[in-house]
């Protein structure tokens, strides 16, 4: 236990965390009443636990607060009228600060050839956990109140909560404003019996995907295909695929669900992030689907603004491309992520198109023929397959490779000869796949079910999960960290 007030240990899913946060839990009740104070503690625990992740880049975390907390103020001129400049030096300001990490080792390329020897210092800088997730957050803040859709928040403190709110500061999602900042100022708590019902199975369902499903299919599947460990035929490159399409859905969807349920314990909603993506019959509906705070982000503050739609049919391409090319950027900047963006981009833009030539085609697939459907969700399915290649392989060159194997070298046989080795990890497979394309309806039901049952059956299912998952050996990870969320790494 002493070990939780060391730095580098803190995740949703972690023993210390499920230990500590019961504790946290029952003082935040008796604070429930008391907005100020209750909102303190709450940031207070939420900064500790940021420490413990990130250590003394805790201090760019608020200082990334305290600048946009005073520029929002600054927004507003004195005649009432909105000015740009607050507006465009937060922009500037929060898109350099991000830069300086995520793009450290291509500034330490550029110092080198300029400068004619090495800096490794940057390009070993160490990312802040969560730091593309808080400045977007930021930079959405300053722009709806130039927009009008937000008044600037009155105290520092309760923006720093904004920022800093435990349960989504590493991975989101990307709240809007408009909808937190109310929950944020809530004179009290209110928790129901409905609530408590839906959080034992958002964190249960969290724990059972995140803990065992992720973690088992990647480590013992994905992560051998793509690095070539488990041999370099095609059919076991396309399996690793696979793995890996279930292994980032379970693994975001699945923290995701963990950070909704501890969210809705302390009487905070979070947006949904994820709806059976997999099932989308077209591009358009995937990004409807898929980690859709991001995807709205992206649309309302970078597509719109560069005009989206409104400028005509090859504009709208060239928008939806570039867009999608930045979000890449947003991941990391190097080639693989270059690819997946521009791969999207350029699948959304003929998308449109299709669209503008075939009447009567739908652009999410809802009302479409079954059979078309069907096929739509393998065609689209496949395409964001396609991108998943780039996304995860180390190199540019290593995806060129599997992809080159897939249609070259396929070998069924070793393949078989793979699976026959690890039959419990590809079982976990065949049942997130199975998990994720049951009707949705059935988690209403399992919510019902859980409030039906009271603050113990609710109990019982959660440490169910947890045994569940040390049975497994997902659960407790270990104190380097290295059992963190897969995009805790952007």
């Amino acid at each position: 236990m002493l070990g939780f007030f060391t730095n580098g240990t803190f995740s949703l899913a972690s023993g210390e965390f499920l230990v500590l946060f019961p504790v946290f839990l029952a003082g935040y009740c008796l604070l429930s009443g008391k907005r100020r104070i209750r909102n303190l503690y709450l940031l207070l625990f939420s900064l500790f636990l940021y420490w413990k992740l990130s250590g003394i880049y805790v201090l760019l975390l608020i200082a990334v607060a305290l600048t946009d907390w005073l520029l929002g103020k600054a927004v507003r001129r004195p005649d009432g009228t909105p000015g740009k400049w607050p507006v465009a030096l937060s922009v500037f300001v929060n898109v350099t600060v991000l830069a300086i990490f995520k793009a450290s080792g291509f500034f330490s390329g550029l110092l080198e050839m300029l400068a004619g020897k090495a800096f490794p210092g940057i390009e070993s800088l160490i990312i802040p956990a969560g730091v593309s997730f808080f400045i977007f957050q930021s930079i959405s803040y300053v722009v709806d109140i130039y927009r009008g859709t937000v008044n600037p928040v009155k105290r520092f403190t309760d923006y720093l909560l904004l920022l800093s709110f435990f349960p989504k500061m590493t991975l989101g999602p990307l709240v809007r404003n408009k909808d937190f900042i109310p929950q944020i100022e809530n004179e009290s708590v209110s928790v129901t019996r409905e609530d408590i019902g839906e959080a034992a199975r958002l964190i249960a369902s969290g724990i059972i995907k995140y803990s065992v499903i992720a973690r088992c299919v990647g480590m013992l599947i994905a992560g051998p295909a793509f690095s070539g460990e488990a041999g370099t035929a095609g059919s076991i490159a396309l399996l690793g695929l696979y793995a890996f399409a279930i292994q980032i859905y379970c693994d975001f969807s699945g923290y995701t669900d963990l950070a909704s349920g501890v969210s809705l314990l302390m009487g905070f909603r979070l947006p949904v992030n994820f709806n059976a993506p997999y099932k989308s019959a077209t591009i358009t509906e995937f990004w409807r689907r898929w980690h859709i705070s991001l995807s709205s982000w992206l649309r309302d503050y970078l597509y719109i603004p560069l005009g989206g739609s409104r400028k005509g049919d090859v504009r709208t391409y060239i928008n939806l491309i570039i867009t999608m090319f930045l979000g890449g950027l947003w991941h990391g900047c190097g080639v693989s992520f270059i690819i997946w963006g521009l791969l999207h981009g350029v699948a959304l833009s003929v998308h449109k198109v299709w669209l503008a030539l075939i009447p009567g085609s739908h652009k999410t697939g809802e009302g479409m023929n079954p059979v078309l459907r069907f096929g739509g969700v393998l065609l689209t399915f496949h395409i964001v397959l396609a991108g998943w290649l780039f996304f995860n392989a180390p190199t540019a060159d290593r995806a060129g490779e599997m992809l080159v194997a897939i249609f070259s070298d396929f070998n069924l046989q070793a393949c078989l000869q793979f699976i026959s080795g690890t039959l419990p990890a590809f079982a976990l497979m065949l049942a997130g796949y199975i998990l994720h394309f049951l009707p949705s309806s059935l988690n209403r039901q399992a919510d019902r079910l859980c409030s039906g049952g009271g603050i113990v059956f609710c109990a019982i299912l959660i440490l169910a999960a947890i045994w569940i998952a040390l049975q497994v050996g997902g659960l407790l990870l270990p104190a380097s960290g290295a059992g963190l969320p897969i995009y805790a790494n952007f």
